[in-house]
């Protein structure tokens, strides 16, 4: 409470909170700790939004809803360039399986710049870095439309992904540096919902663009979205800085970034269309070196620019562990599924995006009741049982057939979606459930690294499956038979992530779900609950 009896104002990225109130200008120093005071001021410098700006929403509202416009334009990019692969792989004069390297390029880029963006928003301040990475990705995304060949796309996608990496992991980092634990869940969810309305609207949209217009104006989707997104994060984010941080481990970047890329060009280009065998074996020899000298160069300095040590959390373990297995899953469905409506069932773009989209409108719906099943059931329950189902699902998409009915798809890509997304919500929020403030930055790069590493694989997982179901057959060419094999290899890789989720407590992640506060009241209610 300050002078004036009103209740105190959390200011964006500063803990603790300020009291403030429309008498005093000046924060309440009588009833604030001395000491939390001396530590917000270690721990950040912001520089404050525009003068005579107040925000209308709390910051575990508005701030996740800030980031959404970036995740909506990522993930609205993601979904119409999966739509369009069999029409710009025919406009490029390119086998549509070739095109696996323009998903997996923005991934690697993704996963290669990722860990210096928690450095980076420290080092020059959340939302000028945050306002910048936008701008980037906006113009990878001209630089994709311009491109004439394979290799003028892949170098473009690449370019995009500089952009994204630092794009999302800093507005994520700006949520768990300003939202309270116990909101985390709700703060996810108002960052998922808005950034889910993208991949509902990017399938339909993008074969509506690809079958009546030209592929190449997708790309112009993402220039007022991330113009929205600059508009907003001016007005809304605070510039939040570390004031003591640590050096740039630049041999550690320079030995992860180098080794990734290698080994993901390596394991992206296993097979035909792309580069020789020998070359492809190489890279991938060289990225095993080079991660194994980043491995102990790691070891041996204060601040490695990857944090591994940092898996000693047993949630923060499970979630990067399991959550990677289980994405390898979902990260094949938008490469392999448009490629079997579209080649193996002969239906154009639009026809496909129309199915498809249900995938990210049954996500959109589990978003909704997602927190009030974590407060009823706890996150190891959950995980343990969308894992089951979820690669069921994934596996059943195998199944479909040039006769199936489209309302069965619709149906199955709808419950699939939900499952998928709830498992999504858990593994983002008991990630970060036994970690502190000061580890957050670096927490969010490894977990945004295993987790764009995981997508990578799975698009080239999907990819070697299927083109090996084809070569069983004695064919070159892909046809709708042989993408039953490939959505079984990797309904099973998801289901792998059982391993990882079984090894949690029972009442892991308690804090962050609200389970334990549920249990309490329920035993205070009733204390026979509290009996074993």
């Amino acid at each position: 409470m300050n002078r004036c009896g009103r209740r105190a104002t959390p200011v964006f990225g500063s803990r603790p909170a300020r009291t403030t109130c429309p008498f005093h200008s000046t924060p309440d120093r009588k009833n604030s700790d001395p000491r939390g005071a001396a530590v917000s001021a270690v721990v950040h410098a912001t520089d404050r939004m525009p003068a005579g700006f107040s925000p209308p929403m709390r910051a575990s509202q508005i701030v996740p809803l800030v980031v959404a416009t970036a995740l909506f334009m990522e993930n609205t990019d993601s979904t119409v360039i999966a739509t369009a692969l069999p029409a710009i792989a025919r406009s490029l004069g390119e086998d549509p399986i070739a095109l696996k390297l323009a998903l997996t390029a923005y991934l690697v880029s993704l996963a290669i710049f990722i860990p210096i963006s928690g450095w980076m928003a420290d080092r020059f301040g959340a939302r000028s870095v945050f306002r910048i990475a936008l701008g980037v990705f906006m113009a990878g995304s001209l630089a994709c439309a311009a491109s004439n060949s394979l290799a003028g796309f892949v170098a473009a996608r690449f370019f995009q992904g500089l952009g994204g990496a630092m794009m999302v992991p800093v507005g994520r980092l700006v949520i768990l540096r300003s939202v309270p634990k116990n909101e985390l869940v709700s703060a996810l969810a108002y960052l998922t919902i808005p950034a889910l309305i993208g991949p509902i609207m990017g399938p339909p949209l993008g074969g509506l663009i690809t079958t009546y217009l030209d592929w190449r104006w997708i790309f112009f989707i993402n220039i007022p979205i991330g113009i929205a997104g600059i508009v907003l994060a001016t007005l809304f984010f605070e510039n939040i800085r570390e004031v003591e941080r640590p050096p740039l481990d630049v041999v550690g970047f320079l030995l992860s970034g180098l080794g990734l890329a290698s080994l993901m060009l390596g394991i992206a280009s296993t097979g035909r269309h792309l580069l020789p065998d020998g070359v492809s074996w190489a890279c991938l020899g060289g990225g095993v070196i080079l991660l194994a000298l980043y491995l102990r160069h790691a070891r041996g300095i204060a601040h490695p620019v990857i944090r591994l040590d940092l898996l000693r959390y047993p949630t923060f373990r499970a979630a990067v562990t399991g959550g990677s297995l289980f994405r390898i899953g979902t990260g094949a469905i938008p490469f392999l599924l448009p490629l079997m409506l579209q080649i193996g069932f002969g239906l154009d773009p639009l026809q496909s995006g129309l199915l498809t989209f249900a995938a990210a409108a049954g996500a959109l719906l589990i978003k909704i009741i997602g927190p009030r099943i974590l407060r009823r059931h706890g996150f190891r329950r959950v995980m343990l049982v969308n894992a089951v189902v979820a690669s069921g699902f994934l596996a059943v998409n195998g199944l479909f057939t040039a006769q199936t009915p489209h309302a069965v798809i619709v149906c199955v890509l709808l419950v699939g979606g939900c499952v998928r997304s709830m498992q999504f919500t858990c593994v983002n929020a008991i990630a970060y459930a036994e970690l502190d403030t000061r580890e957050m930055s670096a927490a969010t790069s490894l977990a945004s690294v295993a987790q764009q590493l995981s997508l990578s694989l799975g698009v080239s997982i999907g990819a070697l499956a299927l083109e090996a179901a084809a070569a069983a057959q004695g064919r070159n060419d892909i046809a709708a038979g042989d993408f039953a094999p490939a959505f079984l290899t990797v309904a099973v890789i998801s289901l792998a992530s059982l391993i990882a989720f079984r090894r949690l407590d029972p009442d892991a992640g308690a804090e962050v779900s609200g389970q334990r506060r549920v249990t309490q009241e329920a035993c205070a209610q009733d204390p026979r609950a509290a009996m074993p």
